[in-house]
């Protein structure tokens, strides 16, 4: 058997990767049994409900020996429905129960899809002028063209600029580094109101919708939006006409304390994209989850959605979303995720205490840590030197798996490392992860200053 990298091309030409055997709740364990805690969720923020849980695979499989694949231009499937139907009971505000689901492949194909669909109802509409996706600088919604074009992470986008067609960004919702050097609740929320110039600047008839996050994930490592932020976006976009996308592909299904990451604001999407914890890592599923308004739209002027992928909805995919969601509720890992979230975020404001760590932040069982050179003035390492793939480098040999970011300081500079644990993380598992941290936190600081 070859070796990484030698036939099969992996993300990195400079690490080592070890061998996979087995997982088990939040461990893992490489082929010299060597145990990992999986502090990233994966990579990243997918292993929701943990490693080992036998009924996901096991109803697969069932469902496998029944017929693995079907022709999805021609047929539909009980298991698509059944999913459908109960996204709608559990979906936020005035979306429950009042929405339509299409399901996809990946994330990137989520948002992408919703960013199709957004542009398709407003032509249906009578309004074709509408076509710009709005987005915000430090942010990531997916690595296909398009994504990467509504994205602001400029590492990821310089060396694709010339294949794609940009779109306009505004400031992110970053209270740590904010780009106005104002302070919350006294900033009067400008990183929200900025988007009523973007839109009059773009011209309102010409723009679709708006892209965020609810928790910025691997662009800003954990930032949540501030209290009223989704608030004004949510008025903003009515007022112009603008559809609002919420990017939950990380953030959905308990990961930050409740069901939707958009709960935390009392604000309703009008299309939310969604992946990663859907099946917990067992296949690979989205979803774009929208208004009826916006569907019905379409099937009365019997307009087809222009999307698809060969796996749409694909039978084994919808199992594995079915048994995950019944196993997030079962276990009440949504409550588990507030509450040992909460504890998890405590126990990391332990690590201002360093030199190099300038800022924890995140909700739920979504954390991050930002390293700074200097603290005082919040300035970022170099990016050459790569500080985030250091420490990373540094839990990784003490047994635990963090997700290196990096961009927060001009799409490019700033780094950060992303946790999100599973969500059946027990409190005493984060002491243990945290011991981990404090210690690789110590030696990173004796070796790198």
């Amino acid at each position: 058997m070859s070796k990484p990298n030698e036939r099969a091309v992996q993300r990195r030409w400079d690490w080592h990767y070890p061998l996979m055997a087995r997982a088990e709740g939040i461990y893992l364990w490489d082929a010299d049994g060597r145990r990992y805690i999986d502090g990233s969720g994966g990579s990243s923020v997918v292993t929701a409900i943990g490693h080992g849980v036998r009924e996901i695979p096991e109803a697969m499989a069932r469902q496998a020996k029944d017929y693995a694949f079907y022709p999805a231009h021609a047929f539909s499937n009980p298991k698509l429905l059944e999913l459908a139907d109960l996204i709608a009971e559990i979906a936020p505000g005035e979306l429950r129960n009042r929405c339509k689901t299409w399901m996809t492949v990946t994330g990137s194909d989520a948002t992408d899809d919703a960013s199709r669909l957004a542009r398709q109802y407003w032509v249906v509409k009578g309004k074709p002028s509408k076509h710009i996706i709005l987005g915000r600088w430090q942010a990531f919604h997916g690595d296909n063209i398009f994504a990467v074009s509504i994205s602001g992470l400029s590492a990821r986008r310089r060396l694709f600029t010339p294949m794609f067609r940009d779109m306009p960004k505004i400031p992110p919702a970053f209270c740590y580094r904010c780009y106005f050097e104002k302070t919350h609740p006294g900033c009067g929320l400008l990183c929200a109101r900025v988007l009523e110039d973007a839109i009059c600047q773009s011209g309102p008839e010409n723009v679709a919708a708006f892209i965020a996050e609810p928790v910025v994930g691997s662009a800003l490592a954990a930032c949540p939006a501030p209290e009223g932020y989704f608030e004004v976006i949510r008025e903003i976009c009515d007022r112009y006409e603008v559809l609002f996308i919420a990017d939950e592909v990380m953030t959905a299904l308990g990961r930050t304390g409740k069901m939707w990451g958009i709960e935390h604001w009392d604000a309703t999407p009008d299309i939310i994209a969604l992946s990663k914890a859907l099946t917990g890592g067992h296949y690979p599923v989205a979803a774009v989850v929208a208004r009826e308004e916006l569907w019905e739209t379409l099937r009365a002027a019997n307009a087809h959605f222009r999307a698809g992928h060969t796996l749409n909805a694909s039978v084994i995919g919808m199992v594995a979303a079915i048994e995950t969601i019944r196993y997030i509720q079962k276990h009440n890992l949504v409550e588990n995720a507030r509450v040992v979230g909460a504890y998890f975020l405590e126990r990391l404001h332990e690590l201002l205490a360093y030199r190099t760590v300038g800022d924890v932040r995140g909700l739920g069982l979504m954390v991050g840590v930002e390293f700074v050179a200097d603290k005082e003035t919040k300035a970022p390492f170099p990016p050459e030197r790569e500080i985030s793939n250091l420490f990373s480098r540094f839990t990784f040999e003490r047994g635990l798996i963090t997700y290196p970011c990096a961009g927060t300081v001009r799409g490019v500079a700033g780094d950060t490392i992303l946790m999100a644990p599973p969500l059946i993380t027990t409190r005493e598992q984060i002491d243990e992860i945290m011991a981990i941290l404090h210690e690789s936190v110590r030696a990173f600081e004796v070796e790198m200053l």
